[in-house]
């Protein structure tokens, strides 16, 4: 009898997580080595959010809180979604997490049977599909081409709904690519759903504030309210907050929805750190000026990689909208050989051999459902984003 249940052959480890302790296994052991890997925020939690998380320490808010998180969160939570996203909750449909993935997790748990189908454009965030599949579901990915901005067209929606259909995921903006729809780009899709009561949405909204150009990501209960009772809308604090490892993340939905994940969270992780949910409340309802400089500084950056990266022979990278990544193709790199002799035969083995070579940690598009292209975080300082840039265009150039 095996000891490792056969459900987790359905599932890999994260490729994320993987090429970030490959690249701190390499910088223990002296290498230079600059990690473009981890979707992680380099600037510090705002002052005023972890002084609001001492308070609660010293105030003695270490103790349980009820599951779906405390009533002052959730009363936040759904002031926030009618403030700033137009949707019309109570706090009784709302829940609170130990981060968005736990969210994520729990919906799919509570709500999918062996063979139901999740329709989740690609590329997609590495936990999407596994999650799925976890749950005994089959996820569906629909490609969305670089010539079309990496988005979903609402055909290709129509095409692949199927009598199995029960979900349809969103990330928006995405990871990895940054794409990012607004209200007019959401119209059209949310028509199709409209067209098919039986499929539940869920949208993950956790970039919605990291946008750049003026640009304003939607949500789908945004743009089409008549969906509210077969949405859940989910966001969270690591990312506009840089407050990933406070392990908070939140969900709007139907209480009969929010009752499951509650149920289902109850025999899991129970409720989420009090401190973190104190935090979390400070974020929402406190002070927003942190923000600001954050995505004046990520545009920035942005600019400045896909400038570099499309100037380095082979490679071609689309200039996002959102979230801090970068997704460029490498498909002018196939096929060639590094100057270290290894063969560049998909992208795996191009960042295989970046990092090896030239020191720089990046995740390669396979990981994302869509090979042929990498990805880059952005989400660490110009100086060190320069640098692996420019070693990237050292690479490039040595290919023959």
């Amino acid at each position: 009898m095996s000891l490792i249940a056969a459900r987790l052959n359905r599932i890999s480890p994260s490729a994320t997580m993987g090429v970030a302790g490959k690249a701190r296994a390499l910088k223990a052991a002296g290498r230079d080595v600059i990690g473009l890997a981890a979707g992680e925020p380099d600037f510090d939690t705002p002052r005023n959010i972890k002084d609001a998380a001492i308070r609660a320490i010293e105030a003695g808010e270490t103790k349980y809180t009820d599951v779906a998180g405390t009533p002052a969160l959730r009363r936040a939570v759904a002031a926030k979604f009618q403030r700033e996203n137009g949707i019309d909750c109570t706090p009784e449909e709302v829940i609170i997490s130990s981060g968005c993935k736990q969210v994520i997790f729990n919906c799919m748990v509570a709500t999918i049977d062996p063979g139901d189908e999740v329709i989740i454009p690609s590329p997609c965030w590495v936990s999407y599909p596994d999650i799925v599949s976890l749950a005994e579901g089959t996820p569906v990915l629909v490609p969305c081409g670089q010539n079309n901005g990496f988005k979903l067209r609402a055909e290709d929606l129509e095409a692949a709904i199927t009598p199995r259909t029960k979900w349809f995921m969103l990330n928006n903006p995405c990871n990895p690519t940054g794409a990012a729809y607004n209200a007019e780009e959401l119209r059209p899709i949310c028509d199709v759903l409209l067209r098919h009561p039986d499929i539940w949405i869920a949208t993950d909204d956790i970039y919605e504030k990291l946008a750049y150009g003026g640009f304003k990501p939607a949500t789908i209960l945004e743009v089409e309210p008549r969906l509210k009772d077969r949405t859940v809308t989910m966001n969270g604090v690591s990312k506009t907050y840089a407050m990933t490892g406070w392990r908070i993340g939140y969900a709007a939905a139907p209480v009969q929805l929010i009752k499951a994940m509650d149920k289902l969270q109850s025999q899991s992780t129970a409720c989420a750190s009090s401190v973190g949910q104190a935090a979390t409340l400070e974020a929402l309802e406190g002070s927003q000026d942190s923000i600001p400089p954050m995505i004046a500084e990520y545009e920035q950056r942005r600019d400045m990689v896909v400038e570099m990266l499309n100037a380095s022979a082979g490679i071609n990278c689309h200039k996002p909208e959102g979230a801090f990544y970068v997704y460029p193709s490498v498909h002018g790199c196939i096929g060639k050989t590094s100057k270290g002799g290894r063969q560049i035969v998909d992208d795996e083995a191009f960042v295989t051999a970046l990092l090896e070579e030239e020191g720089v940690a990046a995740v390669h598009g396979a990981a994302f459902c869509y090979p042929g292209h990498f990805r880059i975080s952005y989400a660490t300082d110009k100086e060190s984003l320069r640098e692996a840039c420019t070693r990237i265009q050292r690479f490039c150039d040595g290919l023959h």
